[in-house]
Order: C-alpha cells, then sequence, then structure tokens
C-alpha cells in the first residue's frame, strides 16, 4: 500500500485523530478485563505509567521520523543504526507482533459477537470479519484512512456515552441504592488488595491496550509539515488516557471489581445489572466496530512492513510486486494466509487462546519499542534530560516484560514470544551469513 498517493495531505489533528482509530481498540475494550483481574482496583496505576511509556517511545520513534521521514519508519532507524541485521530482526518481530494482534482481534469480535449469538462458533464468525477487514485493505490508503477516522470518532463518542451513563447511574445510586455504594467502598477499601505484584504483572495488558503508536509513525511520512507529528502524538495519548482512566474508574464504581471476567468486557459487566434497555447491546456494537477497526490497522501496519521488506530484499520480492490493485497482491495473500492461521489456530484451542495471543502479541510489540528507544539513543544526539526519559522508558519497558513470568497464562505467552525472538534471530544469523558472502564475491 503505497503511501505517495496520499504524502503531504493530512494534517496533524487527522494524524492524531487516526491513531486513536488504530489505538482505541480490543486491547483496551476487553484487555482491562484481564488488567483488573490481576490488579484489582489499583489497575489505574498500571495504565497511567503505561501512557508514560507510551509517550516516551512515541517521542523517541517521531523525533526520528521528522528529522529522517521513511516509510520504513522504525525499521529503517534500526538499519541506519546498527546494520542490515537491525533492519531484518526489528521488521521481523514487528511484523509478528501485529500478526498475533490482528489474530487477538480476531479473537475478541468473536466472542463480542458470541454475546448476541451464544451458539455461533468462533471460527465462523472470525471468518466473517476476516473477509470485511480484507476488503477494507483492498480500498487503499484513502479507503483506509477515511475508514479509520469514522471509527475513531464512533469509539470515542461510545466511550464518552458509557461515562456519561455510568455519572447517571452513580449519582442515581449513591442516593437511592445500597449496592452502589457497597460496590464504591469495597473497591476503595480493596485498592490495593492485588498488593504491588498486582499492579506488575498488569501493566502487559496496559500497555497492550496503547499499541498503535507505531502506526503512527509509518504515517509521519503522509503530514502536510512532518514537524507537527509530536503534537498529534501528544494530543492523541491525553485524550486516550483520559478516557481510559475515567472509563475504568467508572466501570469500578458501579461493580465490584471481582465480577469482571476476562470473557467479557468490563464495560458490558459494569452495565448488564442495571437492566438498561438496550444499552449493553449498544456498547457491544460499539466493541465490535473497535475491534474490527484496530484489526485493520494492524492489517495495513502488517502489509506496509511486509512491503518494505520485500522492497529491501529481507522478504521474497514477490511480495512486494504491484499489480493493477491497490495494494501488492502477493502482500495481500501474506495477509490472508496470517488470518487463515489465527482462525485455524482458534479453532483448534479456543478456551485460553485470547489470553495467550494478547500476551504474545503485547510483548512483541514493547520489544519493538524497547528497540526503537536503543535506536533513539544511537541515532540521535540527547540531551542528558533526553538520556534519562529514554532510559526511564527502557526501565519501564523491562519492567513491563518481566511482570509476564509472576504467572502462569501470561508465562506461556512469554515463552511463545520467546520462541519467535529466537527463530527470527537463527533466521538473522542466516541473512548475516549470507550477506557477508555476498560482500566476499
Amino acid at each position: 500500500m503505497a503511501s505517495k498517493t496520499s504524502k503531504g495531505r493530512m494534517s496533524w489533528w487527522q494524524l492524531s485523530l487516526l491513531g486513536v482509530g488504530c489505538t482505541l481498540g480490543t486491547g483496551f475494550f476487553l484487555g482491562t478485563s484481564m488488567a483488573i483481574e490481576k490488579s484489582g482496583p489499583a489497575v489505574l496505576i498500571p495504565f497511567l505509567v503505561a501512557a508514560i511509556g507510551t509517550y516516551l517511545v512515541y517521542e523517541a520513534l517521531v523525533k526520528m521520523s521528522v528529522d529522517n521521514p521513511d516509510k520504513g519508519s522504525f525499521r529503517t532507524y534500526a538499519k541506519q543504526a546498527f546494520g542490515k541485521w537491525a533492519g531484518f530482526s526489528n521488521g521481523w518481530v514487528y511484523l509478528i507482533s501485529e500478526m498475533l494482534i490482528m489474530g487477538s482481534q480476531l479473537m475478541a469480535l468473536g466472542i463480542f459477537t458470541q454475546f448476541w449469538f451464544p451458539s455461533l462458533p468462533l471460527w465462523i464468525a472470525t471468518s466473517i470479519y476476516a473477509v470485511l477487514g480484507l476488503f477494507v485493505i483492498l480500498t487503499g490508503m484513502k479507503g483506509f484512512e477515511n475508514f479509520q477516522n469514522i471509527f475513531g470518532v464512533l469509539k470515542t463518542a461510545a466511550i464518552v456515552v458509557f461515562i456519561v451513563v455510568a455519572v447517571m447511574l452513580v449519582i442515581k445510586g449513591f442516593n437511592s441504592e445500597p449496592r452502589q455504594l457497597d460496590a464504591f467502598m469495597e473497591n476503595y477499601q480493596s485498592f490495593f488488595s492485588e498488593g504491588v505484584k498486582g499492579i506488575w504483572l498488569g501493566l502487559l495488558y496496559a500497555f497492550y491496550a496503547f499499541g498503535g503508536i507505531e502506526v503512527m509513525g509509518l504515517l509521519v511520512i503522509d503530514l502536510k509539515d512532518p514537524k507537527q507529528a509530536p503534537k498529534a502524538g501528544k494530543v492523541m495519548i491525553v485524550v486516550l488516557t483520559t478516557i481510559y482512566v475515567m472509563a475504568i474508574a467508572f466501570a469500578l464504581t458501579l461493580v465490584p471489581w471481582g465480577a469482571f471476567h476476562v470473557d467479557e468486557s468490563p464495560f458490558i459487566t459494569a452495565l448488564e445489572n442495571y437492566h438498561i434497555p438496550y444499552v449493553t447491546d449498544i456498547i457491544n456494537g460499539i466493541l465490535i466496530i473497535a475491534g474490527f477497526s484496530t484489526m485493520v490497522a494492524s492489517l495495513y501496519a502488517v502489509l506496509t512492513i511486509i512491503t518494505t521488506l520485500a522492497e529491501d530484499q529481507d522478504a521474497p520480492a514477490c511480495l512486494a510486486k504491484k499489480g493493477r490493485m491497490n495494494v501488492p497482491f502477493p502482500a495481500f495473500l501474506f495477509i490472508t494466509g496470517g488470518l487463515l492461521f489465527a482462525i485455524v489456530i482458534g479453532f483448534l484451542i479456543p478456551e485460553k487462546i485470547f489470553e495467550y495471543f494478547i500476551t504474545a502479541a503485547g510483548l512483541m510489540l514493547i520489544y519493538n519499542w524497547l528497540f526503537i528507544l536503543v535506536t533513539y539513543a544511537k541515532l540521535m544526539d540527547l540531551t542528558t534530560v533526553q538520556h534519562m526519559k529514554n532510559g526511564i522508558g527502557m526501565v519501564l519497558i523491562v519492567v513491563t516484560v518481566s511482570g509476564t513470568l509472576g504467572e502462569k497464562t501470561s508465562r506461556l505467552g512469554f515463552f511463545v514470544s520467546l520462541l519467535f525472538i529466537v527463530i527470527i534471530g537463527i533466521a538473522t544469523m542466516f541473512k548475516m551469513k549470507k550477506w557477508r558472502n555476498h560482500q566476499r564475491t
């Protein structure tokens, strides 16, 4: 999907809106339940910490992008900083992380759909969304931007509606319903019930809710004025953090934290006992829109990165071959295969598949974020303050990764991500050997 067709046409606020559209999805709408399960009411702390870490990574990425706009973004910068091996490995780590994210979004979409159709098999629901997502990608860059902008507004509006409804219920409940006050007091008194370990375990799921900033890095080249990219990111992260924290806080005000389950959105759980006509159905519909939107964003990211890998001969060159369509057809077949693989995996082991997917995907994503920070330190002349901020970002990511070792399910996701890293490492060594032989020749 070439960005040349839209280069220089995007305003900073459009990039900010697009960032919200690409980020606000099932990582927040469903993954938050997992964060609550690990952290209890103190889940707000991991989200605030993740917001700080996200901003530090985005700031590093966007400064490199402004200094040297390139459609390869972080992969190109890694290559410039450390050589071909870094560009190759960085690109493939990100590619696999986005494919895992595609899988987690598909599984979440299936779960949301089963809220309305409990007997519908998960693989059928995911197949329908996969076909629709591929259709959006076929509309090209312009269609993708329009789609994400519209859905970004819808998703943000949905969270605002939830907050408004929650405020009304809180006001009404404190005046007339003892259970409302009981839920609030229970969560308040048990705020740190899961301790520091709970906050530690919940960090990954909070970071995952901010996954999508790297797509903004890929789109900086499309800005009218790339120097306004930092403003776009600041606005996006402030907006997301505000609505994330407010929505979670009100959800925890409505029901005790123990009522939330990993297989249901916390916002549906928070409202379903109040029997408000159609509200849970409307929210579930918005959750589907959100999940579908972020799945399409992952499809776009995979298509972009596999194309640039192919153009640099870090993937089969045929994948970048252009045809009559708006996208390289071989690369389109590649992402179709990735979706098919996710559907098959979900069909074979549906029990805990979403949690495994989201853990492995989140880890692979922040491995990439860590490399962005390392690349930033290598390429740019940083001040003492910038070095400190970069170091803080690295520490937050390392602490988040280590948190996955503290619990059985996330530990399995860690080992899955480690397996992918080892495979990419082996492939990188083969490529390095090939490069050396080519240089001798």
